[in-house]
């Protein structure tokens, strides 16, 4: 049976190791390909001990196989700002819904519903107007697709989210097979709340 659990405030520090590690392992996989490692990780996972951050968890038994996080967007702001730089909304009424990551075996059971439902819940709870998030744009031609690949537009769709035109993002990892990071092209979703 599994069960997904809100964490807020202490709770999250204690989870960040699962969380780096489903990370690394998930990210790997089309369409992020992510060359990951522990030490970045702890680095980036650092802005999820905000005040209004949230980790929406999913266990089976005493183990992590899957986790959404979201935190204010202003925690976020060094990365995304210029994004938002010709938008009417402000950053301190979005919440960011950040990585989405659930093993594979875990797929197709709900569980991305209560991911959104738990982040959108707190979004609400900090009072805040709209919800975003961000996906990786990767050419169809990329020699690493899988040929089975069904992007997840139509369930972001249905929750009420869209994507931003022009809104996009640039941030830099390392992709397998690479021997440095490179920028990416994330391109930002949102809704109101």
């Amino acid at each position: 049976m599994i069960r997904t659990e809100c964490l807020t405030g202490d709770a999250v520090a204690a989870v960040l190791d699962d969380l780096a590690r489903l990370r690394i392992a998930v990210f790997r996989d089309w369409p992020y390909l992510y060359d990951g490692d522990l030490g970045y990780e702890r680095d980036y996972l650092h802005a999820y001990q905000s005040p209004g951050a949230v980790v929406v968890a999913a266990w089976d038994g005493d183990r992590m196989v899957g986790a959404a996080t979201g935190a204010p967007m202003e925690d976020h702001a060094g990365d995304f700002a210029a994004a938002f730089a010709n938008r009417p909304e402000r950053l301190d009424e979005i919440f960011y819904c950040a990585e989405s990551v659930l093993l594979p075996d875990y797929r197709g059971h709900g569980l991305g519903h209560a991911f959104f439902d738990g982040r959108e819940a707190q979004a609400r709870a900090l009072g805040r107007r709209y919800s975003a998030f961000c996906s990786v744009i990767r050419p169809e031609d990329h020699p690493l697709r899988p040929p089975a690949y069904r992007p997840l537009d139509g369930f972001w769709l249905k929750r009420g989210y869209a994507p931003l035109p022009g809104v996009v993002a640039g941030f830099d990892w390392k992709d397998i097979g690479e021997s440095r990071s490179t920028r990416k092209s994330l391109q930002f979703w949102m809704k109101p709340l």
